[in-house]
């Protein structure tokens, strides 16, 4: 098993030193849960490159002046990185054997794909996870931020998932990514959708969307630790993936050491029961097999 997502900060960390002996505890917890390898998988808004490429891009595409200046605050707060010291230390790690891969977690950034392309792209990573965290700049799965909460009540539920899956489909089109990340995301408030047709048509989409892109999709046990409590994603878009042949990552989508490779073994049973007998690993962003 892998576990191809992992973070070395929390949410509400600000500015702290990544070292190697957090990463070795990393590769230490995962490896006592079974799991042989580990992608370090910061997010991309984290650092001060971010910043430079995309500018003050929440004003150019919210109309709500709320919810753009709640991204301004929730982006200045969090990028105070830089990408160049984070991929040295993961490169450390990596050199001294530790069973790490290098990544980094790219969320989507309607229009604006091919600015984060320029940047990533001159960096050695060997794997990069797309995910879709915000529409415009409402941040559905900050579930901490009253504004973005509030913001459900408001909107059709329909067209919210709607919304999610086009961004999903426009982020596999640019083929910036290898990995959708939690691919369902949106259902992240327990908010799934009644409407079996759209739920199937969309199922399809999210589906067909990594096919043809070429991208594997992530099997994660993040949304156990969230208010939907199931996995990311749900059994019948799993199901999806798998009837259409798309490749599988497994993932914890850790913030803090606790969480590393957290409930590796049922998602083991969950693979097996479906005749997944490999997933997908990365190195120098190709694609090669373990198993499972």
């Amino acid at each position: 098993m892998i576990d191809y997502h992992l973070h070395l900060w929390a949410h509400s960390d600000r500015a702290r030193e990544a070292t190697l002996e957090e990463l070795a505890n990393y590769c230490d917890k995962a490896q006592s849960q079974g799991v042989e390898e580990i992608a370090i998988t910061e997010h991309f808004f984290r650092f001060k490159q971010a910043t430079a490429a995309l500018k003050n891009w929440w004003d150019e595409v919210e109309p709500d002046p709320a919810l753009a200046k709640s991204m301004k605050d929730y982006w200045d707060f969090h990028a105070t990185e830089d990408l160049d010291e984070y991929v040295e230390i993961a490169s450390q790690a990596k050199s001294m054997g530790l069973p790490i891969v290098i990544g980094l977690e790219v969320d989507f950034y309607k229009d604006r794909m091919d600015k984060v392309s320029k940047v990533v792209n001159d960096y050695p990573f060997d794997v990069l996870l797309g995910s879709i965290h915000w529409l415009g700049t409402w941040r559905f799965d900050d579930i901490d931020d009253e504004l973005s909460m509030s913001e459900w009540e408001k909107r059709d539920l329909d067209k919210v998932w709607t919304s999610y899956v086009e961004a999903l489909e426009e982020l596999a089109d640019t083929k910036t990514c290898d990995v959708l990340a939690h691919p369902d995301l949106i259902k992240v408030t327990g908010r799934k959708l009644d409407n079996n047709e759209l739920r199937s048509e969309l199922n399809f989409r999210m589906a067909n969307a990594a096919i043809k892109s070429g991208m594997a999709a992530e099997l994660s046990s993040a949304g156990w630790r969230k208010p939907v409590q199931e996995q990311y994603p749900s059994t019948d878009l799993l199901d999806e993936f798998i009837k259409l042949g798309v490749p599988l990552t497994t993932a914890s989508d850790a913030h803090k050491i606790v969480d590393v490779a957290d409930r590796t073994s049922s998602m083991r049973k969950m693979l097996e029961s479906r005749g997944v007998s490999t997933l997908a690993a990365f190195d120098k962003r190709l694609k090669r097999e373990v198993p499972v």
